[in-house]
């Protein structure tokens, strides 16, 4: 589709090398969801896909925007003290790990998303991503059209949110106004071949029906839609009881005996997410529609094909629809509820399924809702518009239709039916003004790789977390307890002037060399001069702040000030290792893709190095030697006295219980303890070893026995395996393997014969089975033949 789609190909380019924010809109069946799909497949960033409702998100194959980001139901209003507590939330770690690797957030249907809520989005990833930059500087794709469904929005709500914001629509959020937002309007139709009702429905999207077309619509009127609905006619309406009472009344009229299939549902898949009824109730005769695309190779149905139920047998739907020679054998199908999950070991963004429904897809199909049938593409529908009561759903019920003629209207439509938004004709008409095109396109990728490298050489939170941490330390320094760096002032200064200044002034050589006209990556001087700075910054931050850093240790009896200078400290460790990651992607070139990879994988790598201790760590409640504990707790007691000070500053009470259970003989040894360095032990070492050794020779230990900190123990219960779930094709292939024949496995399974064969050739061809079990060479010799003979690849 993209190589003759110029609008496609350019949202696509948009997306992979900038990082402006981009609305992918069009009029229906101009492939905006068929976009979503390759994009998933061939993206190169990392991406999470959402949507406002659980079904939108379930057919997105993404999560609901309010479950991801944990938004409240109600108004978001900037400032408020509910918008602050919404700020606050605590996310899973998990969450907040994919948050900080997100390159893409893709929203679909964001016609339904309110101006408040994206503001929310906003906040959360501003917060998780410690950036000041609009939505933590992740690149927004919001696909859908404004001329369709629009946002739920209560009077009452609108009072309150009126005061901040133009309108209800996405457009007028204040956090997306800040960010470069372009517009990609769809132009070429899929779903509708025919210009006269192409036209038709354009004026009917834009709200610019004359009066002539409004009479060559209404030639659809027909007062009596009875015969209509005898044809396979599916009835469109504005409100759910009317469909649900179409639906209970025709089925209730055919004398067929009821079947029941219930959903086998496992895991989490919430209730509202459901693609179908958990309980279907049809009949031989009913009227049903797909509610999938068929996931076979065969695609003998896709979502919203409609057809009649010609016979159940057993757990065996035949569906035969207009148009087709062979009725289609229907099986169940799985739909997946996913969450996000990010694998640790290469920063990827991964899908993890955590709930499906199985149920066969289809519904019956005599009325649908005009809500529910967005994204539906109909043959033949009756539409009945009378109670239209929001904006875009005529044109949502009219753009269903494949063809004028496959449309019948139940009543006439008036002009006042067709409801329009001024915001969304003011919003149309200035985004049409400046669309965007190949030259905005170079312009804003050079800008997109510029950005990043003057953020990679620009060294400000490092300043800033380091100077907060050295005046904690000055302060506080009749209270607190340092060991590793003699002069923590000299380490501050030395940073600022040797990575900090020099980031500050090579940042404007990097601007004075950057050019309008050509990408930075292809620039052969900013190359060189970047591959120069990746080793100096490289080696700096490693020698002049990492080790030292590493080195330090902290020590104070003052828990709350301990508790601000190991965070201070453990986040300018971080920010130093991170630095160390981005600079290091400028050695050999420089690729966006990598630089955010690299800063988020540089994150992630430094969590799970705090996750990892060298050795247990206990508590006072693990004393096993309190006897050894009150001997070195009087030796502190009694140096302090004699020195002057306080006794934390000979050791703290935290590493003296590590002494008491890990009972080290050696210097060595006692080295490995957390809380101990070398000056330390050079003052106090042989003290604390003799009497280490003289508890040791009293007791008879040899080697001390370890328990696990916080008397806890590891569970050592095997964990069960879930069973495997077998599909209806791995079944069909079991009987095959035991010698039965097709008719045979048909009787035993209860299905026709066509269907066997059709589950034995896509055995065939994932390579399960040979096609020489099943046909004799002859006839494989003449399928040959033929194939070769063929003008069409089918």
């Amino acid at each position: 589709m993209n190589a003759t789609n110029p609008e496609l190909e350019l949202a696509r380019e948009f997306l992979a090398t900038t990082d402006c924010n981009i609305f992918l809109t069009g009029k229906a069946g101009t492939g905006k969801t068929t976009f979503l799909k390759n994009l998933r497949k061939r993206s190169p960033k990392r991406m999470v896909v959402t949507a406002p409702t659980g079904v939108a998100a379930i057919n997105a194959g993404g999560v609901t925007l309010h479950s991801f980001f944990q938004l409240p139901f109600s108004p978001f209003v900037p400032g408020s003290e509910a918008f602050s507590q919404g700020n606050r939330r605590k996310f899973r770690k998990e969450k907040v790990n994919i948050i900080k690797s997100l390159d893409l957030l893709v929203i679909d249907e964001i016609s339904m998303v309110r101006s408040d809520m994206l503001d929310g989005v906003d906040s959360v990833l501003r917060q998780y991503r410690r950036s000041s930059l609009p939505f933590g500087g992740v690149q927004l794709l919001m696909i859908g059209d404004l001329h369709q469904l629009a946002p739920v929005v209560r009077e009452n709500e609108w009072r309150l949110l009126s005061q901040y914001y133009d309108s209800p629509y996405f457009f007028s959020s204040n956090s997306l106004r800040k960010t470069e937002f372009y517009t990609i309007e769809l132009q070429h139709i899929y779903r509708q071949s025919d210009k006269k009702f192409i036209d038709l429905l354009n004026k009917v999207r834009d709200n610019n029906l004359d009066e002539s077309s409004l009479q060559e619509l209404n030639r659809r009127y027909l007062p009596d839609t009875s015969s209509a609905e005898k044809e396979g006619f599916i009835t469109l309406c504005t409100h759910n009881r009317n469909a649900d009472d179409i639906n209970s009344a025709r089925l209730n009229s055919l004398i067929t005996p009821t079947r029941r299939f219930e959903a086998e549902i496992v895991g989490d898949f919430p209730e509202h997410t459901y693609p179908t009824s958990a309980l279907l109730e049809l009949k031989e005769g009913a009227q049903v529609m797909f509610v999938r695309n068929d996931s076979s190779p065969e695609k003998l149905y896709f979502n919203g094909k409609i057809g009649k139920i010609l016979h159940i047998r057993g757990e065996e739907i035949l569906v035969k629809c207009p148009g087709d020679t062979e009725p289609i054998t229907v099986s169940p199908e799985t739909w997946e509820n996913i969450e996000y999950k990010l694998d640790e070991e290469n920063g990827e963004i991964k899908e993890n399924r955590i709930g499906e429904f199985e149920q066969y897809p289809l519904k019956l199909a005599w009325a649908i809702t005009i809500h529910k049938s967005q994204g539906l593409t109909f043959n033949h529908a009756i539409i009945d518009a009378r109670a239209a009561f929001a904006h875009g759903q005529v044109y949502v019920a009219l753009s269903r239709c494949r063809t004028l003629e496959g449309l019948i209207l139940s009543s006439p439509l008036s002009g006042s039916a067709i409801k329009s938004d001024p915001a969304i004709a003011r919003f149309t008409r200035e985004s049409r003004k400046s669309r965007p095109n190949r030259k905005l396109l170079e312009r804003a990728a050079i800008r997109y790789q510029q950005r990043l490298l003057l953020e990679c050489f620009t060294f400000d939170k490092l300043r800033y977390l380091l100077g907060r941490f050295t005046g904690l330390v000055k302060g506080n320094s009749n209270i607190i307890h340092l060991a590793g760096i003699t002069d923590i002032q000299e380490l501050q200064q030395t940073c600022f002037t040797e990575i900090c200044t020099v980031g500050e002034n090579f940042g404007r050589q990097l601007q004075g060399l950057f050019r309008e006209d050509i990408l930075p990556t292809n620039d052969k001087v900013i190359v060189e001069r970047i591959n120069k700075a990746s080793d100096y910054f490289g080696e700096k931050l490693k020698s002049l702040l990492l080790a030292p850093i590493d080195r330090l240790s902290i020590e104070t009896d003052n828990k709350e000030l301990g508790k601000r200078l190991r965070k201070l400290h453990k986040q300018v460790k971080e920010e130093g290792s991170v630095k160390v990651a981005a600079v290091a992607v400028c050695g050999h070139g420089f690729s966006p893709a990598a630089y955010l990879r690299a800063l988020s994988a540089a994150e992630l790598n430094f969590q799970k190095k705090k996750e990892k201790k060298q050795t247990p760590f206990y508590t006072e409640e693990d004393i096993t030697h309190p006897e050894l504990f009150q001997t070195i707790r009087q030796w502190r007691t009694d140096r302090a006295k004699k020195d002057n000070i306080a006794p934390f500053q000979i050791l703290h009470q935290k590493t003296l219980v590590q002494i008491v259970m890990h009972l080290p003989e050696t210097q060595a040894a006692l080295l490995k303890i957390k809380g101990i360095g070398k000056v330390l032990a050079e003052r106090y070492g042989e003290d604390i070893l003799a009497m280490v050794r003289t508890y040791r020779q009293k007791h008879g230990i040899q080697s001390p026995t370890l328990p696990e900190p916080g008397g806890q123990e590891k569970s050592n219960k095997p964990k069960k395996e879930k069973p495997v779930k077998k599909n209806t094709i791995d079944l069909t292939l079991e009987l095959f393997n035991t010698g039965l024949t097709v008719p045979e496995i048909a009787e035993k399974r209860e299905l026709v014969s066509s269907t066997i064969h059709r589950h034995l050739a896509q055995c065939i061809e994932l390579g399960k089975i040979r096609i020489e079990q099943l046909m004799p060479p002859e006839k494989i010799k003449i399928i040959i033949e033929a194939i070769e003979k063929a003008e069409t690849p089918s």
